[in-house]
């Protein structure tokens, strides 16, 4: 089987190539390609920019012969340059389905969200559940409208009466130690030290906070399960338990207390007006309004479930937040406090920067 990877190179995608069974060939498409060490040498590397004017025709011409693509690349920063997030994320879904088309690829398998539901805090939803996402955050948005483009896809399909098998996949917040330095440069300002994270004494928050975990490994698995089944539809990722705040409290050894969301909202988004941190506000109003999920329909069709369990992941990445983990992946790379401090100078803010 040869299977073409959009952001192979990401967090989702170094736990696949880790997992990648002899008979799968990868050709692994992403914008700088990692070092070829493990698990990385496991690919072949095309070097692509989704955002490019040509990347439609060099995606067909990757693309053709495949008997699969799994498009998992997506960017989560600069958070101010909401045009580029959404050249990349519904414009690069858009030329990877216009590539799709011309190429004849028989199975498309789309990394979704638990962000692409409409709002319900602490309610377990199933696939069918509304996906217009919340208004708030692009991010959020982006992967709803990247979804209408699936569902004309379909639309398309059926009409020609093609046998192209369209899957999307709707994991809850994926989670890995080897992820824990992009993680910290996606949500923390630059001038935070990393290691302070284990030395947090008060964790305020709102109470009501429970939100849905899922390891990268689970994530890999249940795509490796859906390419051989040839699986169609969407399917909902989530270890259980899910993660309330006083679980996240625990993990992180700090004492739990209540802040009305409202309160917390307030202070992230004078924060980010200000440019002292990178993460948009409208990240928290996802946590705090984003459902859980029921994975039964991915454990009876796939016959797929989590090995590990949402604590453990939760406490994996945090180790990682900490420690710097990464991979040699330029996307998973370990930075210092140094090396970012010399970027925020020399660039300026990760909120603000097109190329990172």
């Amino acid at each position: 089987m040869k299977v073409v990877v959009t952001g192979a190179s990401g967090n989702i995608g170094t736990a696949l190539l880790s997992r990648l069974p002899a008979d799968i060939e990868v050709v692994g498409m992403t914008r700088r390609e990692p070092p070829l060490d493990e698990p990385y040498r496991q690919a072949q590397w095309v070097s692509l920019d989704l955002a490019a004017s040509d990347a439609v025709d060099r995606l067909t011409e990757t693309m053709t012969g495949a008997d699969a693509v799994v498009h998992l690349a997506w960017e989560f920063q600069p958070s101010r340059r909401r045009e580029h997030l959404q050249q990349v994320g519904v414009g690069g879904t858009s030329s990877v389905i216009d590539a799709v088309r011309r190429s004849g690829v028989p199975h498309l398998v789309h990394m979704s969200s638990v962000g692409v539901y409409s709002p319900a805090p602490g309610r377990r939803v199933r696939e069918d559940w509304p996906t217009a996402g919340i208004d708030t955050l692009p991010y959020s948005r982006h992967k709803a409208d990247a979804e209408r483009e699936l569902d004309a896809l379909e639309h398309e399909a059926a009409q020609r009466r093609s046998d192209l098998v369209v899957t999307r996949l709707r994991p809850g917040f994926v989670l890995q130690r080897s992820a824990g330095s992009a993680l910290a440069r996606y949500g923390l300002p630059a001038w935070v030290p990393r290691r302070l994270l284990p030395l947090l004494v008060v964790l305020p928050l709102d109470r009501s906070l429970v939100i849905p975990v899922v390891h990268s490994d689970d994530v890999a698995d249940a795509t490796i399960r859906v390419l051989r089944q040839r699986s169609s539809g969407a399917f909902n990722l989530m270890a259980e338990p899910p993660i309330s705040r006083d679980v996240l409290a625990e993990v992180l050894g700090a004492w739990p207390v209540h802040v009305p969301a409202p309160v917390l909202h307030a202070v992230l988004a004078a924060t980010w007006r200000m440019r002292l941190q990178p993460l948009d506000p409208g990240w928290f109003d996802l946590v705090m309004t984003v459902p859980l999920l029921d994975a039964s329909r991915a454990r009876q069709q796939l016959g797929w479930d989590h090995r590990h369990d949402p604590r453990s992941a939760l406490a994996e990445a945090l180790a990682g937040i900490a420690d710097s983990a990464g991979t040699s992946s330029p996307v998973l790379e370990p930075r210092s406090l140094l090396d970012e401090a010399r970027r925020l100078v020399r660039r300026g803010p990760r909120s603000q920067r097109t190329l990172t």
